[in-house]
């Protein structure tokens, strides 16, 4: 045991130099450092790597390993997730939900609904999915989401180029068994740049690599590929739109309206939850990388200046696994913190960050996630976008690794200001002070003849800039000085003279301010989510490996009870139809098996769904209205009147009584599940009953004695 927490040390220790390295090699591409300083870091960078692949197979040691052949062959089997149009063919990246996945997505959903839009008492919107191209012009989509691509001229496929480069220097080794070491170095210094080449670039060496498209022709020079779906708006085709590649512009540019829904109260956050799309160039994992998924994103909008949450107290003491940047790059380790403590030492940045990490964490639990499997792993600065204060992401362990499922970010003011500057709409939010405020500001007086020659149609957008620096001595004091000093200053990319516009300096009694808000963004990948979950809640049973169970809790799980008769009977087939109808009555999701299998395989059918109960009739429900009702992880099972079960169910399924409780009001009995099979659980100390079967069926008998 202590030779195996040393190994975790040393691999916690290797993946710390893997993450510095990562970044050292993030920063060279970034900083367009000369190919070869690019090739050495990387070449680093994977020797690290295989360290630590060879390591992991140490500590791993006997754990058992995750059985995916069974989880894949019960996800495929019971239709939870199926490959779309399969009988065309399918497509990559595009995946169907089945009907226990739209069950179990649907009570994700309206749990996140509860535990975040209504209890924050937040504005929920349903924006477009079709995006005009100016929206996301404007917020950096179009620029930023583009990979270079070649073209088979005679098929017309298109191809990831740096792909293609590394797939042809693997078959050139490959086909070169005698290759020098050196010539082979050289090879494979250049493929492990290949994502860092320009256009003109990887094309010279795809020339000089002999990398032809399936139809035998040389492809076309490399070319950027935007990873958003793109459509025209109209029939004229002259509007250029996309399918939106995530949620939130729709609640950025309706941020003027949200605020007056809002009765101009701050701070507030907003809400949504819909499709996003991204054209995927290499689709996997499953679930975890798709083209079409469904994301929740919450937007909450506070003052820069004080980013406190009045809810903070609530969640202060809750403790989470923390991966800060300081941590990835020095010891490798995670440490468990109070996110009270985490926000007061500056480990992260305030508290409406803080605030949202606790509570997506409390959501987790809920829905039935392992906390063991849960971390915040925090951006290092070369993860960052310029103007973010501080991100977190939710990672998910799951057979794949960590994964990144919910991102957690301050984006500052980013989003409102370039929407603003865009439209030239002011995105501002006003506070009113409880008493006037001596402030200094600059009294501005326009030459509006040398505004208006120079700037024309603009000269109003150039002098409404300055009048809003003017608003605070403190922003205007920087254009003042450039102005006294080069006679020219540049404001929102217009350069104005000092014969343009004159000051002074004043003090001025103000009751209210106005600024543009910072937002922090909790934003959740819900398909991403939804497969951890499945991986989470998947186990078989330690007697039989052939029985896979989904251990989905009550508040989620896609149907709440089974009822299963023990016979065809037309008696027991009209009380299952009336306990049934009851259940459904209040909104219980119910299966009904009435299938000549044995009662055993049909409990393992529902078991493999994840139904957490399940209520028999048997022949003692005709004498004396009582059933039995199983739960699914213990396989214990109690006897209680027929009156008694949609109560219970409900009470279970909305967290006012548990199964512990239910085994103390009621008797518990000990079954044969049929077909001979024992439960591996032990029914509670104090079973009054048991029941057995035999050719006429079940019944109860007092439980023997010692």
């Amino acid at each position: 045991m202590e030779d195996l927490s040393k190994l975790q040390d040393e691999l916690d220790a290797l993946n710390a130099k893997i993450t510095k390295q990562g970044a050292e090699v993030r920063q060279l591409k970034k900083d367009g450092a000369a190919a070869d300083a690019i090739g050495e870091a990387v070449k680093e960078l994977q020797a690290l790597k295989l360290q630590s692949a060879e390591l992991t197979e140490k500590v791993k040691g006997d754990k058992p390993e995750f059985n995916r052949k069974a989880f894949d062959d019960l996800i495929i089997r019971k239709m939870f997730v199926v490959p779309s149009f399969e009988i065309h063919g399918g497509v990559k990246g595009l995946f169907d939900l089945g009907p226990p996945a739209c069950g179990l997505k649907a009570s994700m959903i309206d749990l996140w609904r509860k535990h975040f839009v209504l209890s924050e008492n937040m504005l929920e919107m349903e924006c477009t999915c079709l995006t005009p191209e100016v929206v996301l012009k404007t917020s950096g989509h179009v620029d930023r989401f583009t990979d270079l691509m070649v073209k088979d001229p005679g098929s017309g496929e298109c191809f990831r180029a740096d792909k293609l480069l590394e797939d042809a220097i693997d078959d050139l080794i490959e086909k070169n068994p005698t290759m020098s070491a050196e010539e082979k170095e050289d090879h494979l210094r250049i493929q492990r740049q290949a994502d860092a080449f320009s256009p003109e670039e990887l094309d010279k060496l795809l020339i000089k690599y002999e990398c032809k498209g399936p139809s035998g022709e040389a492809y076309s020079p490399s070319f950027p590929f935007n990873l958003m779906f793109k459509t025209s708006i109209g029939p004229e085709g002259t509007a250029v739109g996309f399918l939106r590649p995530e949620t939130a512009q729709g609640l950025f540019v309706n941020f003027r309206r949200l605020l007056d829904a809002n009765a101009g109260k701050m701070p507030f956050a907003a809400a949504q939850i819909g499709l996003g799309f991204r054209n995927e160039i290499a689709p996997r994992s499953g679930l975890l990388r798709v083209r079409e998924f469904c994301m929740g994103e919450i937007e909450h909008f506070v003052d820069p200046s004080d980013k406190s949450h009045a809810n903070f107290s609530s969640v202060a003491d809750k403790v989470l696994i923390l991966f800060g940047r300081d941590d990835q790059l020095g010891s490798g380790k995670t440490k468990k913190i109070s996110i009270g403590e985490a926000v007061s030492t500056g480990l992260v940045n305030n508290e409406t960050l803080g605030y949202f990490m606790a509570r997506t964490q409390m959501y987790m639990e809920k829905i039935g996630m392992d906390p063991a499997r849960l971390r915040f792993r925090q951006h290092l600065a070369t993860e960052m976008a310029h103007y973010a204060a501080d991100c977190w992401d939710l990672e998910i362990e799951s057979s794949y690794g960590w994964v990144e499922c919910v991102g957690h970010a301050d984006r500052a003011c980013y989003d409102l200001d370039v929407h603003s500057k865009a439209t030239n709409t002011p995105m501002v939010a006003t506070v009113k002070f409880d008493k006037p405020k001596e402030m200094e500001v600059a009294k501005l007086k326009f030459d509006r003849k040398a505004l208006g020659m120079v700037f024309k149609k603009d000269a109003r957008t150039v002098s409404g800039a300055l009048e809003a620096l003017a608003e605070d001595w403190k922003d205007f004091e920087p254009i003042a000085n450039a102005l006294e000093a080069d006679g020219k200053a540049t404001v929102d990319g217009f350069e104005i003279t000092k014969e343009m516009v004159s000051w002074t300096k004043t003090m001025k009694k103000v009751h209210e301010a106005k600024f543009t808000p910072s937002v922090v963004e909790p934003s959740f990948g819900m398909g991403r989510i939804l497969y951890s979950l499945l991986e989470h809640s998947f186990y078989q049973r330690e007697a039989d490996e052939q029985r896979n169970v989904m251990r989905f809790k009550p508040q989620v799980a896609p149907q709440k009870c089974a009822v299963l008769p023990i016979s065809s009977s037309p008696e027991c087939n009209a009380v299952v139809d009336e306990i049934a109808a009851e259940l459904m009555h209040s909104d219980l999701a119910t299966r009904v098996d009435k299938s000549s299998a044995a009662l055993g395989r049909r409990y393992a059918r529902s078991d493999e769904v994840g139904v957490p109960f399940a209520v028999t009739v048997d022949f003692d429900t005709l004498a004396d209205n009582t059933v039995t009702i199983r739960e699914r992880d213990s396989m214990v099972q109690v006897r209680a009147p027929k009156k008694d079960v949609t109560n219970v169910i409900f009470d279970i399924v909305h967290q006012r009584m548990t199964w512990e409780e239910v085994t103390k009001k009621y008797p518990v009995v000990q079954v044969d599940e049929g077909e001979g099979d024992t439960p591996n659980a032990t029914p509670a100390a104090g079973a009054k009953t048991v029941v057995v079967a035999n050719s006429r069926g079940r019944f109860s008998r007092p439980a023997p004695t010692n």
